[in-house]
C-alpha cells in the first residue's frame, strides 16, 4: 500500500501483516512529497507515475513524473524527461487511479483538473516508454458525460477510476463521483458571510443617518501620550494630528449636511432608503441560502440501499407546447427520471429534438382527444414506476425523490402530492384546504402522483372500468378520480393513496386560458357530479387518513 506523501514529504510503502487491518511500513521509496502514485509492471520494469505536490500556479495538479526500477522496493531512478506534465490541468497529468494493461497496451487513467480539481476522468494510451522516451495519446473512455449537472452522481466531477480484470476474462472498474466542484463549501461560505456583513454594515449606515448610532473619537486620542523630551517626535505627531483633525473635520461636515439632507421626509429620501433596505434584505437571503441552504444538489432517495428509476408520463397538445418544453428542460435533469412519455391528445407533434432534455423524450400521438389516454397501457415503458404529472405543475426534483421513495416503500399505493376529503351525503368535491381542516384524506389526484403501471393501467382498461372511461369521455373530466375509486375497489391492501408534502408546487393551470380547470367552481360542480356517478357504480372510497402518520413527517 502506497498513501500519499503530502504530509510526510516522502513516498512510503506499507505491508500487510494482517490484512486489510494491519500494515507495516516496508520501505521509503522516494523522498519527494508525491501524490497519486501507481506501481505498474511492464516490459521488464517496474514503472511509478506519480506528481510532485509542492508545485505552485499552473504546476498546481498538472504534474507528472515517472521513475523506474528492476524491483519494486527500488531503488528508484527517475525518468529522463521529469516532469512530463507541468503546465496544462487539462491533460489529466494527475494520474486517475491505477494504470492497467489491456491487450498487451499500457493505459493510464488521468485527471482533468481545468475548472476544478478531479473534474473529470481521461484515459491515455501509452504508446511508448523507456528510460529515456515516453509517449502518450488520449483514447475515448466510453463514459457517457454527465448531463444532469448537480443531481447526477458524478454530475461536477468523476476523478478516479480503478479497472481490474476478472478471472472470467471480463473486466470491472469502480468509479467516484461528485456532486459539487471542489472547494464548494469554502465559495458558500465566503459569499454568505460577505453578504451577511454587507447587510450589516448597510444597518449601520441607515442608523447612522438615522442618529440611532452615532461615532464620536476624543480629541485626546489623537495625541498618544509621549515624554516631553522628545520634541522632535512630538513636532511630527503635532503635524500628523493637524491632518487628521482637518480631515476629519471635513468628513464630518459632509456627513452633518448628508445626515441633515436625508432627514428630511422627502419621497427621495424615502425611495432611497427603500432601495437600501431591499438591498440588505437580498443581502440577508443571500447569507441565508449560502450558508444554510445546501449545495444545491437534489439527490435521489434509496430504498434498502437501492437506487431506482421511473418514466414521467404528461399529457398535452399544440397549445400548449411553450409549457411543454419548460416542463421537460426542468424535470428532465432529475436523477431518477429514466424515460418522459408525452401524450400528445390534438395538433401536430413536436419532435422529440424539439426540447433541451438529457432523457429520452417519445411523443405518443394518440387518435382521439381523450383524458382516458393519459392511462393507456404501454408496452414500451421500461419502469415499474411512472410518475402522471401535469405539465402545468413545476415542483422541485427533492420532491419528486421523495415521493418515489415513498412510493417504492409501497408499490401498491397510489403516492401524490395533491390530497382531497371526500366526504358528505351527496358527497362533494373539495379543494385541500378542506382536507387540511378535516386533517386527513382519501383521495390523490393523479395530475402529480406515482402508481404501478401494469396494476392501474391494466385495471384503468378493464371490463368493469368501461362505463367510468365512457364517463370520463364525455365530460373530459374526472379520469383521476375514476383511477381512485378503481383503486379502492381493486386493491386488496386497505390503503390505496398516500400524500408527499412538496416544499413548494406552482400550478400555472390559472394563467393559461387552455386549461379545463381555469373556471374553479364549474370544474368543481362537474367533478361533484362525477363523484356521485361513480360511487353509485363502484363503491365508496376508503376511509380517511390523517397527515402526519409518517416518522419523516413528509406528509405534514
Amino acid at each position: 500500500m502506497m498513501p500519499e506523501g503530502n504530509k510526510k514529504k516522502e513516498l512510503r510503502l506499507y505491508r500487510a501483516t494482517k490484512f486489510p487491518l494491519e500494515w507495516t511500513l516496508e520501505k521509503v521509496l522516494v523522498n519527494k512529497p508525491l501524490i497519486d502514485a501507481s506501481l505498474v509492471q511492464f516490459e521488464g520494469y517496474w514503472w511509478l507515475f506519480a506528481s510532485d505536490f509542492t508545485r505552485y500556479g499552473v504546476e498546481k495538479n498538472a504534474e507528472l513524473e515517472i521513475w523506474y526500477s528492476n524491483s519494486p522496493l527500488g531503488p528508484w531512478t527517475e525518468h529522463k524527461k521529469n516532469p512530463i506534465y507541468k503546465s496544462d490541468k487539462s491533460l489529466g497529468a494527475r494520474n486517475g487511479g491505477r494504470l492497467f494493461i489491456f491487450e498487451g497496451s499500457l493505459y493510464r487513467p488521468g485527471q482533468d483538473c481545468s475548472g476544478t480539481y478531479g473534474r473529470m476522468v481521461k484515459l491515455h494510451k501509452v504508446e511508448k516508454l523507456s528510460k529515456e522516451e515516453y509517449k502518450e495519446v488520449p483514447v475515448n473512455l466510453g463514459i457517457e458525460e454527465p448531463k444532469k449537472g448537480r443531481n447526477a452522481w458524478n454530475g461536477m466531477r468523476y476523478h478516479h477510476m480503478d479497472a481490474q480484470q476478472l478471472a472470467s476474462g471480463g473486466w470491472i472498474a469502480v468509479m467516484d463521483g461528485d456532486r459539487v466542484p471542489s472547494g464548494d463549501s469554502t465559495r458558500r461560505s465566503l459569499i454568505g458571510y460577505l453578504a451577511f456583513l454587507l447587510a450589516s454594515a448597510l444597518v449601520v449606515f441607515v442608523g447612522f443617518m438615522k442618529g440611532a448610532i452615532s461615532c464620536y473619537v476624543p480629541p485626546s486620542l489623537w495625541v498618544p501620550l509621549t515624554r516631553r523630551t522628545e520634541l522632535s517626535r512630538i513636532f511630527y505627531v503635532h503635524r500628523f494630528n493637524q491632518k487628521v483633525r482637518r480631515y476629519s473635520t471635513s468628513i464630518s461636515r459632509y456627513i452633518s449636511a448628508a445626515k441633515t439632507k436625508l432627514s428630511e421626509k422627502t419621497w427621495s429620501n424615502v425611495l432611497f432608503f427603500c432601495v437600501v433596505a431591499l438591498f440588505g434584505a437580498i443581502n440577508v437571503c443571500i447569507a441565508v441560502h449560502f450558508l444554510c441552504g445546501g449545495n444545491g444538489a437534489e439527490e435521489a432517495y434509496t430504498y434498502q440501499g437501492q437506487h431506482s428509476q421511473f418514466t414521467m408520463i404528461t399529457m398535452t397538445y399544440e397549445a400548449r407546447l411553450w409549457n411543454l418544453k419548460v416542463f421537460i428542460e426542468h424535470y428532465s435533469r432529475c436523477e431518477s427520471v429514466r424515460e418522459i412519455v408525452v401524450v400528445w391528445n390534438k395538433g401536430n407533434p413536436p419532435s422529440s429534438d424539439a426540447f433541451d432534455s438529457t432523457v429520452p423524450v417519445r411523443i405518443r400521438v394518440e387518435e382521439t382527444n381523450s383524458l382516458n389516454n393519459r392511462f393507456r397501457v404501454d408496452p414500451l415503458i421500461k419502469t415499474r414506476a411512472v410518475l402522471e404529472l401535469d405539465d402545468d405543475i413545476m415542483m422541485t426534483c427533492t420532491d419528486l425523490e421523495k415521493g418515489f421513495r415513498v412510493w417504492r416503500e409501497h408499490p401498491e399505493r397510489m403516492v401524490g402530492f395533491y390530497p382531497r376529503m371526500i366526504d358528505g351525503n351527496p358527497m362533494q368535491y373539495r379543494n385541500e384546504r378542506y382536507a387540511r381542516g378535516k386533517n386527513g384524506y382519501n383521495l390523490i389526484l393523479t395530475g402529480a402522483a406515482f402508481m404501478d403501471k401494469e396494476f392501474a393501467f391494466k385495471t384503468y382498461w378493464s371490463e368493469k372500468a368501461r362505463e367510468g372511461r365512457d364517463y370520463v369521455h364525455k365530460n373530459f373530466n374526472c379520469e383521476d378520480l375514476l383511477m381512485n375509486f378503481l383503486y379502492a375497489n381493486a386493491s386488496s391492501t386497505t390503503r390505496t393513496v398516500e400524500y408527499v408534502h412538496p416544499a413548494w408546487a406552482i400550478d400555472t393551470s390559472k394563467l393559461s386560458s387552455v386549461a379545463i380547470s381555469r373556471d374553479t367552481q364549474k370544474h368543481y360542480d362537474i367533478r361533484t357530479h362525477c363523484l356521485a356517478n361513480f360511487s353509485s357504480i363502484y363503491g365508496p372510497l376508503p376511509q380517511k387518513w390523517e397527515f402526519g402518520m409518517r416518522e419523516d413527517r413528509w406528509d405534514k
